[in-house]
């Protein structure tokens, strides 16, 4: 999808650069058009779902992350009170799964980003999904990318997005949009193209983010991420293979003695230190604006936990292709989805799922 943001962003650039990029996101929360956006998400996604199948002549498979690859892991929850020096940070990091010292067993997925199922050395944003299954708890899924911010930034730009990709033409999409969502788009489509070009590397390599935020406990608000830890070992990527980054994987988990591991850190909202051109925001502006990043000089991560790739663990294609994340359904009270790009994916992911899974 990101593709099609760039071509149809050069429409947008053309009626007007400086005002598409100097455009704040809105700083209004839950808006009086989420559900009508929220519909036109669903409809959309499950539209580009079905032309993209029909376009490369194949079975219906997720309406975003298409093509992707699982294994088993193990999620390692650290002993927050021996290894975080400040007692009061501890405490406050240790809450739910993060509360004792455990393992659990995790099943995860790597993936590209596009809707499309392509060559793995097209230029893409990456993605990480795992769910924790705690036994006899509560599971938990993990989603996250590449990189630190989602390019579209709220429910409304999300529904403005699918309207445009979904149009008979882009350029008949961008013209139909009222001025301010021409420049939603446009921005959207210039973050969306810039996050694309990105070199080739290993999915082990990669360091990942959630994106967008959660509630940690009944009142702090986290985002989460996933540091890929030093000598991750990686073989060399084979461009002409169009698999290159899946099979490198299987290659990783089957064959060598060392597994990759990744260090899992909590960011915390902290609305005194944190700022955006200069100036404070209050926590909604934080939480309902995901192409807006945290910044970590001013919002560190904190490690909580390790996961580490099980050795000769690949899933089956199959098994991998019927598995599914869900944040929300996947969640305890502790740990909810927060703002608008979280509260539309919910629908959009279960109408696609409902729609590839159905028999």
């Amino acid at each position: 999808m990101f593709r099609r943001l760039a071509i149809g962003g050069v429409l947008v650039l053309l009626l007007g650069l400086v005002l598409v990029l100097v455009t704040q996101p809105s700083l209004e929360g839950m808006s009086q058009t989420e559900a009508a956006d929220i519909e036109a998400i669903v409809a959309g996604i499950l539209k580009l779902q079905a032309s993209d199948a029909g376009r490369q002549h194949r079975p219906l498979a997720r309406g975003t992350h298409a093509k992707g690859v699982c294994a088993r892991a193990e999620f390692d929850v650290l002993d927050l009170k021996a290894t975080v020096p400040d007692a009061a940070l501890a405490s406050r990091l240790a809450r739910g799964l993060y509360a004792v010292p455990a393992k659990y067993p995790v099943q995860l997925r790597f993936a590209n980003a596009d809707s499309n199922i392509n060559n793995d050395a097209k230029s893409d944003v990456r993605a990480l999904s795992f769910a924790v299954e705690p036994a006899g708890g509560q599971r938990q899924d993990f989603s996250t990318n590449d990189l630190p911010t989602f390019p579209i930034n709220d429910a409304h730009a999300f529904a403005t997005t699918v309207k445009v990709v979904t149009a008979p033409t882009m350029a008949a999409g961008v013209w139909a949009l009222p001025f301010r969502d021409k420049l939603s788009f446009g921005r959207t489509a210039v973050l969306g193209a810039r996050q694309e070009h990105q070199s080739l590397l290993p999915y082990q390599r990669r360091r990942y983010w959630s994106t967008v935020p959660f509630s940690h406990g009944p009142t702090d608000v986290i985002k989460y991420s996933l540091v890929p830890c030093a000598g991750n070992p990686a073989g060399d990527l084979n461009r002409t293979d169009p698999d290159t980054l899946q099979d490198e994987l299987v290659r990783h988990v089957e064959t060598d003695s060392q597994m990759s591991c990744f260090d899992f850190a909590l960011q915390f909202l902290d609305t005194e230190s944190m700022t955006y051109w200069g100036r404070k925001r209050d926590a909604n502006f934080w939480i309902e604006n995901a192409s807006v990043e945290w910044k970590e000089s001013q919002a560190p991560f904190h490690t909580v936990a390790r996961l580490t790739l099980l050795p000769k663990s690949e899933i089956a294609a199959a098994t991998c292709e019927a598995w599914h994340i869900d944040v929300t359904a996947n969640s305890t009270p502790d740990t909810t989805p927060l703002g608008s790009i979280n509260r539309a994916r919910r629908y959009a992911e279960a109408a696609s799922r409902e729609a590839r899974l159905k028999k």
